[in-house]
């Protein structure tokens, strides 16, 4: 395994607060009154008022809550007392224009409540940020590359010439196991996250995914036969199960609610640049004598840096405040908020605790027998299983030919068909990422499952010679092909593809988080195992034309479902979020 690792990595070397005094606690005269409540230690401001206010004064765009450093940054540089003052009427004011929607001005997650200067979004991306992402979010990228190099792994596995071995004469239930058991692996990781994944906790679940990853890609390098290779792709997928599981809760514990939603949502654009990365590694190993080896082994370097980066970083605060262990809970927080003073911290941990101990008592059965939990469970599960079931699968398997009919590419070149819409993905997933946090995700989800279904009834349309003058073999059909397709796959990627897994780390309350988000992980292999199982039946029963509907259909109940349970999560803090259910 050493020699594998070395040689591996060898291959590819070359490839900002200051606190309110006694007088910003006064009330903004007479329109605003501010009760204090000392609960537990914390200190709560919480704000009613009747504001005569201008539309002008929309909240939406003046964030409430920074991070880290810049607590210290969030009023006038000319801080008198008259602008003090000031500062702390209109933070009121703020305040009371969303009492509606019972937001508490205190931090969340590192956050403080400012005024009129909070800073944008962009100056909450500050390094201790981009840490608590980007180690988490290489298990997604590791799951991402084991969907894009599988397809040219298998060739190379298979090539007489290019093999390199003497059992490259897999039969075709060989070759169905050595695809499928890492999305076998990834339901048994699910399975196991759901019975010990609160135990273990978000950072222990990602280096055990980590390692994983590391021996099945290790192993698979270093196979002298096929039942190795097996072996190691079982491995994977049980890395890709904890990895899955445990990614989208730390980064949604561990973010800055300004941010939380384009972090993880970046989470996606992580799967989609593996993927694209699996395809290139295929690209320029597919030719070499044994190039499935390098293929699979490239994962070492990338789990390499997963599991270090999670060694590194810190247990995540709200995980630590379940388990009512105090004093590491501000710890961990301090380490994502540096310079937050710890008056600000112990009222943070203070309120995550509170938060935990105002639910009911949690085991595996709360998450279906307390009514509280209903619809959080239901907004996870829906959207996981609408993510699968609205045909990607079977829209990317006619991909290739599309392409083909519209003179793009030879049949031989469905590899580079691939890197294209790869590239696609990857731009579209962008474009959700930079307007999640601003556009909200309700919006996102409407307007992005609105694309799929219409795009799905243009490609069933076409399919079956159903638009007058137009047919599927001539020139303006395939045209329309193209540009359906186009649009099925960026409006994937601007909603179920990022926002399925953002809502998931967001709606399920902290004492259920870990069984609730193992439920909607199972239920996302689960249902994309069937997906897979049931495509080729239903393709040769309904043709593409009949398939295209069907999938259409299910986008209309997804849009039905979306509308009446989907809340909208922009900008509120985790314990906000829970008190919708309450």
């Amino acid at each position: 395994m050493a020699l594998a690792v070395c040689h591996i990595v060898g291959t590819f070397a070359g490839h900002a607060r200051k606190s309110h005094s006694s007088r910003a606690l006064q009330r903004p005269r007479p329109r605003a009154r501010v009760c204090l409540r000392q609960s537990a230690g914390l200190l709560r401001m919480t704000t009613r008022a009747r504001v005569h206010g201008t539309p002008e004064d929309d909240v939406e765009r003046r964030p409430l809550l920074a991070f880290g450093a810049n607590l210290r940054n969030g009023r006038n540089q000319n801080s008198t007392q008259n602008s003090a003052q000031n500062s702390a009427r209109n933070s009121a004011q703020n305040s009371a224009q969303n009492s509606n929607r019972g937001l508490a001005t205190r931090c969340s997650a590192g956050g403080a409540p400012l005024g009129e200067n909070t800073p944008s979004a962009v100056s909450l991306f500050t390094p201790q940020v981009l840490l608590f992402f980007v180690f988490p979010a290489v298990g997604g990228m590791l799951f991402g590359y084991d969907i894009g190099a599988t397809s040219g792994a298998l060739l190379s596995m298979t090539s007489e010439s290019l093999s390199g071995t003497s059992w490259y004469a897999l039969s075709p239930g060989d070759q169905g196991l050595v695809v499928s058991l890492s999305l076998a692996g990834a339901l048994g990781g699910s399975a196991l996250a759901l019975v010990f994944g609160d135990e273990l906790g978000r950072r222990r679940e990602l280096i055990l995914g980590g390692a994983l990853y590391l021996m099945g890609a290790g192993l698979v390098y270093e196979a002298p036969g096929i039942g190795v290779v097996m072996l190691g792709r079982l491995l994977y997928g049980l890395g890709i199960g904890f990895s899955m599981h445990a990614a989208p809760a730390y980064i949604a514990e561990t973010s800055p609610p300004a941010v939380r939603g384009v972090l993880i949502s970046m989470k996606e654009a992580f799967i989609v640049g593996g993927i694209l990365m699996g395809y290139l590694i295929s690209y320029l190993s597919i030719s070499t004598v044994g190039g499935w080896r390098l293929i699979y082994g490239a994962a070492v370097p990338l789990a390499l840096v997963l599991v270090a980066g999670m060694l590194y970083l810190p247990e995540s605060p709200r995980w630590l405040a379940l388990k009512n262990r105090k004093a590491e809970a501000m710890t961990s927080l301090s380490r994502a908020a540096p310079g937050a003073p710890p008056d600000v911290l112990e009222a943070e941990v203070a309120g995550m605790m509170s938060a935990e101990t105002a639910g009911p008592s949690s085991s595996f059965w709360t998450v279906f027998t307390e009514p509280r939990y209903r619809r959080p469970l239901a907004v996870g599960l829906s959207l996981m299983l609408f993510q699968q079931i609205t045909g990607q699968p079977s829209v990317l398997y006619y991909a290739a030919q599309i392409f083909q009919d519209a003179g793009f590419a030879s049949a031989d070149s469905a590899t580079g068909i691939s890197v294209v819409l790869g590239v696609f993905k990857l731009v579209m997933t962008g474009v959700a990422v930079a307007t999640v946090d601003n556009w909200g995700r309700r919006p996102l989800l409407l307007l992005g499952v609105s694309g799929i279904v219409a795009s799905l009834l243009i490609l069933g349309g076409i399919q079956g010679d159903l638009v007058p003058f137009v047919s599927a073999s001539s020139d303006i059909g395939i045209w329309m092909n193209v540009g359906a397709l186009l649009i099925y796959v960026g409006a994937y990627q601007v909603s179920f593809g990022p926002i399925s897994w953002l809502l998931c780390g967001e709606v399920f309350p902290l004492s259920v988080r870990g069984s609730a988000l193992a439920l909607a992980t199972i239920t996302n292999f689960a249902s994309n195992f069937l997906v897979s199982l049931c495509l080729p039946s239903l393709q040769d029963s309904l043709g593409p034309s009949g398939l295209y509907f069907a999938f259409a259909g299910v986008g209309v109940l997804a849009l039905v479902t979306i509308h009446s349970i989907v809340p909208e999560t922009k900008g509120k803090s985790l314990e906000e979020i829970e008190r919708l259910w309450d």
